[in-house]
């Protein structure tokens, strides 16, 4: 097979890329010659200078935003900013975070201490309970006994009789 061209062309790959670049590079302005020539260019240039004004408006409307929020006492406390040293600063997450094991530690301490002061006064309770209940059998076996019975059959004016004794021997 023959090749198609066989033209012999002097120029190298580089030399015709150069060259078609600088074609395009010359287009394009041609092209916004006419443009500006027109009146189009201006009308796009003033299209792009609003967008930017709006999309500067859009960032500083945000950043206004941001800061209103990082003015806050409580944001300021709660990210750090309130510290004027940075070094602090970047430690103020692991001075946090001591904070609140701190916190909560403190609070886990009440809460024992106040279950330590229910339970001893359930314990208090349980035992003046124990105490009166200890009374009140001493009471009962007093005046269940064989003498206090007699002395309040006496009192009555009732008879006290022993119980007869069967002398039989009684068989199962």
């Amino acid at each position: 097979m023959r090749p198609i061209h066989d033209e012999f062309n002097p120029l190298s790959e580089e030399e015709l890329e150069r060259q078609r670049a600088d074609e395009e590079l010359a287009r394009r302005i041609r092209n916004e010659i006419r443009r500006v020539q027109s009146g189009q260019a201006d009308e796009q240039m003033a299209q792009e200078a609003e967008q930017e004004r709006e999309q500067e408006e859009e960032l500083r409307s945000a950043e206004e935003r941001k800061k209103s929020k990082r003015s806050t006492l409580f944001w300021q406390l709660f990210s750090g900013n309130i510290l004027v040293n940075r070094n602090v600063a970047d430690n103020y997450r692991y001075l946090a975070a001591i904070a609140i094991t701190s916190f909560v530690s403190i609070a886990v301490l009440f809460m024992a201490l106040y279950a330590e002061d229910r339970f001893s006064k359930v314990e208090r309770e349980v035992q003046l309970l124990r105490e009166r209940s200890i009374r009140l059998q001493e009471q009962l076996f007093s005046r269940t006994t064989h003498a206090a019975i007699a002395k309040e059959v006496e009192e009555r004016g009732l008879g006290l009789q022993e119980p007869r004794k069967s002398r039989e021997v009684v068989d199962d």
